[in-house]
């Protein structure tokens, strides 16, 4: 496993060592000693979650404002194009955002710690999505961005409008969003 540093410091791809022949693969999809050592953080994660999408449909960009999560997050059916925006109001990297795409085939993980707004959107004709979160689910505290704020700038490979749900229609810009300190 190795991690690869992108335009934000605190959010890592993470690249595990692929095992495989002409009977399949396997691989080690999370080691919390190896992930401690790539990251310099020992988390401990407490809830996992997988859904399942089809193509265009984009969900985000999403936080909690109190308990605040830390998400794994990994595609292990299908291609999504995974974004993390830094909503931390004293980092130098407010307002700046990190894209992946991340697929079964390419087996990457993005690591998106505490104080950013996550979502992604689905390239292939369905997805199937899993993350790991440093917190439980609080929907008391669940907030969200618009994912076309154009102070955000985010270029989603996709052609025409996306599939929202309601909530993320209702999405605000980051500039009257909730955010960290």
């Amino acid at each position: 496993m190795r991690a690869v540093l992108t335009a934000i410091p605190d959010v890592l791809i993470i690249e595990p060592k692929v095992f495989g022949d002409e009977r399949g693969f396997f691989y080690e999809s999370f080691n919390r000693r190896k992930f401690a050592e790539l990251t310099g953080r020992d988390v401990d994660f407490v809830q996992d979650n997988h859904s399942r999408s089809t193509k265009n449909v984009l969900r985000g960009l999403h936080y909690q404002i109190q308990q605040p999560q830390g998400k794994l997050v990994r595609a292990v059916q299908g291609t999504v194009f995974d974004v993390a925006v830094d909503i931390r109001k004293s980092s130098p990297t407010f307002g700046k955002h990190v894209g992946v795409e991340l697929s079964s085939e390419n087996k990457r993980m993005l690591w998106v710690p505490e104080g950013f707004a996550h979502g992604f959107v689905v390239l292939s004709e369905t997805a199937e999505f899993l993350y790991k979160t440093t917190d439980y689910w609080a929907p008391e505290f669940e907030r969200g961005i618009a994912w076309n704020d154009p102070t955000i700038g985010i270029h989603w490979p996709i052609q025409g409008e996306p599939a929202l749900s309601a909530k993320d229609q209702q999405a605000s810009s980051l500039e009257k969003a909730d955010t960290f300190q």
